[in-house]
């Protein structure tokens, strides 16, 4: 299992804590077996949550110039035609996708093109189902351009766990089907706004898979 590069300095640390404390309890308390069992059992159960938390499969990319891949793993929440108010200023069809601590917390490109628009937002933490949470909290918008010309928005919010987004693309960079393009820490949810006619070829509350799962096709 591969580790994503943001898990590896917090890992160390939690490993470097939790070894001091088992370690502590032993050469302090060295004849209380039961606690330092149940303390050892804690410690390890809780390495390991983090640990699957920062894992990072190796996925391969099936390359289809008009479909819409996942941009994370998790489930959908939301399809609705709504207005996009940050970029395009009109109506868009959104799609929410909400990660469980459970999940694959890599963010990956929808569709490969050219970044046109990549923008940090400071904000709120509620909770990510909360319908504000994509205009408050903080998040990243970042749109691309596909080769025909259709732009495709996805946007990275945090939540009330969630508190900490990277990103790495700039504007003008090219990316391709299915690229990585940041990670959020500790769940949330990913926004992706397509054009009015997309085809959707998921549901609410269907699973999906970064880079993995067709979410939709432009016509």
């Amino acid at each position: 299992m591969t580790i994503h590069k943001e898990g590896k300095g917090i890992l160390l640390s939690l490993f470097i804590i939790l070894g001091g404390l088992n370690a502590f309890l032993y050469s302090r308390w060295p004849d209380m077996i039961v606690i330092r069992q149940a303390v050892g059992l804690v410690s390890l159960i809780l390495y390991l949550l983090v640990l699957q938390f920062f894992r990072n499969p190796k996925i391969k990319v099936q390359v289809n110039t008009n479909e819409i891949l996942a941009p994370a793993e998790g489930k959908v929440v939301v399809i609705e035609e709504v207005e996009e108010p940050e970029y395009f200023k009109d109506k868009r069809i959104q799609m929410s996708i909400f990660m469980s601590p459970l999940n694959v917390h890599v963010c990956r490109t929808p569709i490969g093109g050219l970044v046109k628009y990549m923008k940090y937002h400071a904000g709120k933490y509620l909770v990510a189902w909360h319908p504000k949470s994509s205009t408050e909290n903080e998040r990243t918008t970042m749109v691309v351009e596909h080769e025909s010309g259709a732009e495709i928005l996805v946007r990275q919010v945090a939540g009330a766990v969630a508190r900490r987004i990277k990103w790495y693309p700039k504007e003008g960079d090219k990316l391709a089907d299915g690229d990585e393009y940041g990670f959020i820490k500790f769940g949330s949810r990913l926004d992706i706004y397509m054009p009015l006619g997309t085809e959707i070829t998921v549901n609410i509350d269907d699973k999906t898979k970064g880079g993995k799962t067709v979410i939709a096709k432009l016509n």
